[in-house]
């Protein structure tokens, strides 16, 4: 049975969607079944799979408001040797048809029921708010994976986001955990950066990662040539890391 994880955080531009897509081709080179959820209006992370959203008959908008199950939505990564539900801007509304339809915050987990048996791992990309989409995914997840900046206002966005967290465990998805922060845009040679690395180790302790990804061009050009870096690149240090953390993801699971 699949795991299957949100990569959340409401801060924007921290490099979610980098994670949720090179987490996945880095998985899928550890030999994990990888199913990666577009739940991003934007559909950053289906085109970064090299899916073209425009071209898609049936998304992630489609199984929300029932018009589609997700065998039927689910395409092939263009690399990466994973499976892909892709988004696009359909998805931005979804929202507003989603507050007349019962039980609205867990279509998303009532929907990927008929597919978990088919994964390892079920990766959720979620926006960068807590809205109605982001909700379907934390009430969907076994647990979260938060990917931050060591920086200061990072530091007081995740406070928001593990409040978050917090409230949806209690209401909505008592299985949902924190799984771990995963610092990544990282550059040793900055002091603050150091400092609020050491901080995260100090306060969330064994929640932190021991893997760090660095701030790496390579990874940046990725997405537009539509293939995750860990592909593009695969001597590149930022490549190199996700490897690495999808090796520590498939031991942390095994241990959860």
């Amino acid at each position: 049975m699949a795991k299957i994880f949100c990569v959340a955080n409401q801060k924007g531009g921290v490099g979610k969607t980098t994670t949720t897509v090179n987490l996945a081709a880095g998985l899928a080179v550890h030999k994990q079944r990888v199913l990666l959820v577009d739940l991003d209006p934007q559909g950053n992370a289906t085109m970064g799979s090299g899916v073209d959203k425009r071209s898609l008959d049936n998304t992630v908008y489609q199984v929300l408001v029932g018009i589609s199950d997700i065998p039927s939505a689910v395409v092939p990564a263009g690399s990466g040797g994973y499976d892909v539900l892709g988004a696009n801007r359909e998805l931005a509304g979804a929202e507003i048809e989603l507050v007349a339809i019962a039980q609205r915050e867990t279509r998303l987990r009532s929907a990927l029921q008929a597919v978990e048996a088919n994964y390892d791992f079920i990766l959720i990309d979620c926006p960068p708010s807590l809205s109605l989409l982001t909700l379907n995914g934390l009430c969907a997840a076994h647990g979260v994976v938060i990917p931050m900046q060591c920086e200061y206002f990072a530091l007081e966005g995740l406070t928001d986001l593990v409040n978050t967290i917090k409230r949806v465990h209690a209401g909505l998805n008592p299985e949902l955990k924190i799984i771990g922060l995963l610092r990544v845009m990282f550059d040793p040679r900055m002091t603050l950066q150091q400092q609020v690395s050491d901080q995260l180790e100090s306060h969330f302790g064994d929640k932190v990662f021991k893997t760090i990804i660095p701030r790496n061009v390579r990874l940046a050009e990725a997405p537009s040539y539509g293939t995750p870096g860990v592909v593009y690149d695969r001597t590149a240090r930022g490549a190199i890391a996700y490897v690495a953390f999808g090796a520590e993801m498939v031991e942390r699971v095994q241990n959860l």
